[in-house]
């Protein structure tokens, strides 16, 4: 999947898809669209793609050619206009990498998210003061004002998982015991953090697993990776990878079902929900001491 520019909301994602298969059920291949309305083939799948912002004019144009029937441009076009109000992470541009745009957007689509995070604990599950000591010590270094934006961004975030409508996703993530191990910022910190995590394991909607290090190597072991899953028919099951300045989407069906494969193996590696809140209260009692 091609990483715009600029985040567009899921929708924007679908209704360029939609675009694509009415052009394709009409005959027309892009070139022939482009020159319909005298455009760069490019600017047609640029739209298709969500590359580029779907306007108005354009678009109504375009399903004209595709003899669309009028009941459904209209409905089309009612959708454009909902697809062009900004997502609230928009605000955040300021702050918020281009990359990871396309991610907060998907994020806040998908009815469900499944991932794994090695070395830190899963952002949508962080306290603030633990974001804000993980960000310090990230790279490239950032000024603290954009340090701050980028806190109230991940917290903003964490909104999705005790939302009412929607429905929030059904989220489930894996960790490895070295992100409960390693210190980020204080021991208040880390406490703050570990009764957090306690907190958030209670809602019906979270599953958060340990992998714990006597669980010895598991399929995971290469990175952390999210798979997120949607309701709506033309947006299939997508994968984000990240690295240390980007991410990498795919949809490609093979290397979903192999990263899925992966979580359901790695779940047998790690300890189950009630285990994991033991061992979540046994570190706890450390850290009091």
């Amino acid at each position: 999947m091609s990483e715009p520019k600029s985040a567009p909301t899921v929708l924007a994602i679908v209704l360029g898809r939609r675009l694509a298969a009415l052009r394709e059920a009409a005959g027309f291949t892009a070139v022939q669209a482009a020159k319909q309305l005298r455009i760069a083939q490019t600017t047609v799948t640029r739209m298709e793609k969500a590359e580029t912002s779907l306007k108005y004019a354009t678009v109504k144009t375009l399903l004209e050619v595709y003899r669309v029937p009028q009941d459904e441009i209209s409905e089309f076009l009612a959708l454009l206009d909902k697809a062009a109000t900004p997502g609230w992470w928009q605000s955040f541009r300021d702050a918020l990498p281009g990359w990871f745009g396309v991610h907060v957007s998907l994020e806040n689509a998908a009815t469900d998210i499944r991932g794994y995070e090695p070395g830190v604990i899963p952002g949508l599950l962080q306290t603030p003061d633990y974001a804000r000591a993980v960000m310090e010590r990230g790279l490239p270094r950032m000024p603290a004002d954009v340090l701050e934006r980028r806190v109230d961004l991940r917290s903003r975030r964490q909104g999705i998982l005790t939302r009412k409508d929607p429905a929030p996703p059904q989220l489930w993530v894996i960790t490895d015991e070295t992100s409960l191990r390693r210190a980020a910022g204080s021991r208040a910190v880390m406490r703050e953090q570990i009764e957090h995590l306690l907190d958030v394991a209670d809602l019906p909607n979270v599953t958060l697993q340990v992998c714990p290090f006597e669980a010895g190597l598991h399929p995971g072991a290469f990175g952390p990776f999210t798979v997120f899953r949607f309701e709506i028919p033309e947006l299939p099951d997508i994968v984000c990878t990240d690295s240390l300045s980007r991410a990498g989407y795919s949809e490609e069906k093979v290397e979903v079902a192999l990263f899925r494969e992966a979580l359901g193996q790695m779940s047998v590696y790690g300890l189950s929900k009630q285990e994991t809140k033991r061992f979540l209260g046994d570190i706890r009692k450390e850290l009091y001491l």
